[in-house]
């Protein structure tokens, strides 16, 4: 994963990199000079000669103090422009569609997947509610970011023949917003959730037997897990810690241009940062599935806080066993992290 990862990203980059090549001026200065004389008696209206050196790339004279201030044309945009809105989001969005055709297609072939077994009726403590806090946090602000990137990303293509213009810009400007002052509150619960989360997410022996059967969902075999399964964990070292960097720094480039960042260094962050949600989008689609109408219970699990014994020991039978031989407490919020007796909570669904 991480190798993909990497190369990916360094894809980015250089296609990025290739994209600032500038296509100025190929003749000699004097041979320019006097075509631009001959030009100016044949053809007096004629100012293509100063715009092909504006396009050029070549610094003028200007008394702002700013990068490039003097640049009146970075001819890498046009590359840039080509590449944000072909390329990049033509694949981006496919891969978007692919994925939502395969979850479902997974849906109709799977359903929900239940338990084999009655729920007993007594409670295991999964999550406290600082655990729960830092995970709703992040999610509600990543599914935020995800809405307003993709109004922003395809709106003009997708939304403007529906709605119109006057409604799309004023949708178009609630998106930016949201997607600008969100961004910060999205990279500090990133960090919040690594910091809760890192010790139960660190890889074990046990997590190449589960993904060598998938956990068990193509054959049906039962397949011991911790705490957090293998996939669980891939998602939160590939997602939430690899990607949520990549997009949370380049969108920190892009969200404050005050500081000296030049127009090539604007189109890479954003095309690294557009492959980096892109990415981190499809990974998210298969998380909430399995959170939401994949798996009964999972979803209860984070809303509640607590799972059936049944269910821990059908999904998570080591972290299951620790918590019956007293290794980890059934209730860590009732017991301050010792043990103790477990507090009456309803639970629906099917936990």
């Amino acid at each position: 994963m991480r190798p993909f990862l990497a190369l990916l990203v360094a894809s980015s980059f250089a296609v990025a990199a290739w994209a600032q090549q500038s296509s100025g001026p190929v003749l000699p200065p004097a041979e320019l000079a006097k075509q631009e004389q001959l030009r100016s008696v044949q053809q007096p209206y004629n100012n293509a000669p100063v715009w092909q050196n504006a396009r050029g790339g070549v610094a003028g004279y200007t008394s702002i103090p700013a990068p490039e201030a003097g640049v009146l044309i970075q001819d890498g945009g046009q590359n840039w422009r080509a590449l944000r809105n072909g390329t990049f989001s033509i694949i981006g969005g496919w891969s978007l569609v692919a994925m939502m055709v395969l979850i479902g297609g997974f849906y109709a072939w799977k359903g929900t997947i239940q338990l084999h077994e009655a729920p007993t009726g007594r409670l295991i403590e999964r999550f406290t509610l600082l655990e729960r806090m830092a995970h709703w946090a992040t999610a509600i602000s990543f599914s935020v970011l995800a809405i307003s990137g993709l109004i922003l990303a395809f709106g003009k293509t997708l939304l403007i023949p529906v709605i119109g213009f006057t409604l799309f810009s004023w949708l178009a400007i609630i998106a930016k917003n949201l997607h600008n002052f969100l961004g910060p509150l999205f990279i500090i619960s990133c960090f919040i959730t690594f910091c809760i989360f890192v010790r139960d997410n660190l890889p074990k022996a046990v997590d190449f037997k589960w993904l060598a059967s998938f956990g068990g969902l193509m054959n049906g075999k039962h397949v011991p897990s911790e705490k957090f399964n293998a996939g669980e964990k891939i998602w939160f070292w590939g997602g939430l810690m690899v990607l949520g960097l990549v997009v949370g720094a380049s969108g920190m480039v892009l969200n404050f241009p005050n500081f000296e960042q030049t127009r090539a260094t604007m189109q890479l962050a954003n095309l690294v940062h557009l492959t980096g949600s892109m990415l981190f989008m499809l990974g998210a689609l298969g998380h909430i599935y399995m959170g939401t109408l994949g798996m009964a219970g999972a979803l209860d699990a984070m809303k509640t806080g607590v799972v059936d014994e049944a269910w821990a020991k059908e999904h998570h039978e080591i972290w299951y066993d620790d918590v019956k031989s007293g290794k980890v407490p059934a209730n860590r919020t009732a017991s301050g992290g010792n043990g103790g007796p477990q507090q009456p909570v309803a639970v629906g669904g099917n936990d």
